[in-house]
Parts: C-alpha cells; structure tokens; sequence
C-alpha cells in the first residue's frame, strides 16, 4: 500500500487531527469549570443570530463574555462593551470563542497565539461547525487547550442536565440533579 499525502489546492499538506473528533465530558467539564471569562469573536447585537442566544445564556451562567466585531466596536451587546479585536480588550481572558468560518479561526488563532500571554489565555475554542486543524495545531504548538465543532453554550447545558429539560437525548441517564460545570 502507498500513502498518499492529501494536498490543499495551495500545494500544502492538509493537516487532520483525530484526537479532536471527540471530546470527553471531563475535559468539557474542566474546562467550562475553570473559564470564568472568554472573548466571543463574532458576538452580533442581532437578537436571531446564534451568538446572540449564546452569550446571553453564558452571562446569565455567570461567564465575563467580551464581544469582539470590528464593525461593531465601541456599542454593546447584552450591556457588554464590543471591542474590535482582541487587542483591544484591556484585561485578561481565559478562553477566545471563535464563531466566525473555519477559514477565518486560522487567523484569529494567530492573534490569539500572538496575545496568549499578555492576555493568559489558555482555550481555544471553535464553535459548531468550525473546524481548522491547521489553526488548532498551531494552537496547541504555542500550549492552548483546543476545542473545535462544539458550543460551550450547548456542552454546559448538556453536562448540567438543562438540555435534557427540553426533551432532548444528552447521552447522560441519571436520577441525581447534576451540578453545573462552573460552582
């Protein structure tokens, strides 16, 4: 058998991690737990939108979400402050939630590579359907936790039990009242 090497139409090998095609409860756990603030690249003030719905659940959750959208800098969303990039944020974060397209994380991963000590980020994490191996491999090179394909709105209602209060199958059976990943 020959092996053969899947090419971009750049030329370049395609890079396709397997370890992040599943996600232990635990990990998601620990790292929902241990986040208290986050950068939420692509947050939009338009109610409708995904990012809307998810930074207003993590707020009421109890997470500092900081809105990043250049064309929307200097308003607020949900009463939060948006700043143009994550430069521009004053403090420190300890996640960047990125919900713009995949091509746009390889970017965005650079910036946070570029900031994670003066801003002691530790998590990427890459909202559903946002999946950049290249991103996540260079990520995970500079020492970041990485996360792709997943909603952290979504995994904390899950491990929480909420989820299953709407009827829908969380995979997890239990007669105890779960205890949400962040105390």
């Amino acid at each position: 058998m020959v092996d053969v090497a899947i090419k971009s139409s750049d030329g370049h090998p395609l890079v396709y991690l397997p370890h992040h095609d599943y996600y232990s409860d635990e990990s998601l756990r620990e790292i929902l737990s241990q986040v208290r603030s986050f950068a939420m690249v692509g947050a939009s003030a338009t109610w409708k939108r995904p990012s809307f719905y998810a930074m207003k659940y993590l707020l009421k959750k109890g997470y500092r979400v900081v809105p990043i959208n250049p064309r929307s800098a200097g308003t607020k969303i949900i009463g939060q402050q948006v700043y143009a990039s994550i430069a521009d944020y004053p403090g420190d974060l300890d996640m960047v939630d990125v919900f713009r397209s995949s091509e746009d994380a390889y970017d965005i991963t650079k910036e946070v590579i570029a900031l994670k000590d003066a801003k002691n980020i530790k998590v990427l994490w890459m909202q559903l359907t946002v999946r950049n191996d290249k991103a996540a491999e260079l990520a995970e090179a500079a020492g970041l936790t990485v996360i792709m394909n997943r909603c952290p709105k979504i995994e904390f209602a899950r491990l929480s039990g909420e989820l299953g209060w709407s009827g829908i199958n969380t995979k997890i059976i239990t007669a105890k009242v779960l205890r949400p990943p962040r105390v």
